[in-house]
């Protein structure tokens, strides 16, 4: 257990607080067993109706933490990061997500996964996989170029262009972009708690008949990614991007 992930309930909400804040919310391998093991566990529980996934009202999280990643880097489908990715695809409850400020790489993909997620206009949202020698994780894709069309995907998947909020409400990424990050975390937490009106079992067939069509599909493609992203990571450059990049910092 890691004190960087806060885990509160109320009543029928799960919330699972991205708590790191000197590291921008970095997320460590530590942290995304917690996250994962979290998600298996409110899918298992009755009484959880929704799981809030939240960091401050000033920063979601600014990715991996890269000093941790080159340090045991993921060596299979198994490892921390790739646990977290099938419990948030196999989450059978609404997930919402509120995001302000940074939202890089995991922190974009993820949402593509989510149910409902609400930003602050001036988040900035980036996925610079290929800046780092890496390659597309988490179905991105797969899903970005559906979401977006397939020219504006290739500017953010293979430019690591980056993008805001209110960009990202616009070409449906997000619910809605809100003024401010305290306002994405109250839109997001109302919304989350309408959850407890509602008929669970119902939100639950809903769901699993959205994500039906794709569902196969989306899971060769994450395993495909993350076989490719495994092999990436020992690439000369991967390694010296990443190296790069925590020399810089």
């Amino acid at each position: 257990m890691t004190d960087a992930i806060v885990i509160e309930r109320e009543g029928g909400l799960l919330t699972l607080r991205l708590n790191r804040a000197d590291k921008k919310n970095a997320l460590t391998r530590a942290m995304y067993s917690q996250l994962g093991q979290a998600l298996q566990l409110a899918d298992e529980d009755p009484a959880v109706r929704a799981v809030l996934i939240r960091g401050s009202d000033e920063c979601f999280t600014s990715g991996n933490d890269i000093a941790d990643f080159l340090e045991e880097p993921p060596s299979d489908l198994d490892s921390p990061v790739f646990h977290f990715m099938r419990s948030l695809l196999d989450c059978r409850k609404p997930v919402i997500a509120a995001v302000a400020g940074p939202a890089v790489g995991i922190g974009t993909t993820l949402l593509l996964h989510c149910d409902l997620v609400y930003v602050s206009a001036d988040a900035r949202l980036r996925m610079p996989f290929v800046n780092l020698g890496l390659c597309p994780e988490f179905g991105s894709s797969l899903l970005l170029p559906r979401l977006v069309g397939p020219a504006r995907a290739a500017g953010l998947l293979l430019l690591g262009e980056g993008f805001s909020g209110e960009q990202a409400a616009a070409w449906g990424l997000a619910t809605a972009a809100l003024p401010s990050g305290a306002e994405a975390l109250l839109k997001a937490r109302e919304a989350a708690l309408r959850f407890e009106q509602l008929a669970p079992e119902a939100v639950q067939v809903s769901k699993a008949l959205m994500k039906a069509p794709d569902r196969e599909q989306l899971r060769q493609v994450v395993e495909a990614e993350g076989k490719l992203f495994v092999q990436r990571l020992r690439s000369p450059e991967a390694i010296a991007a990443l190296s790069g990049f925590l020399s810089r910092r």
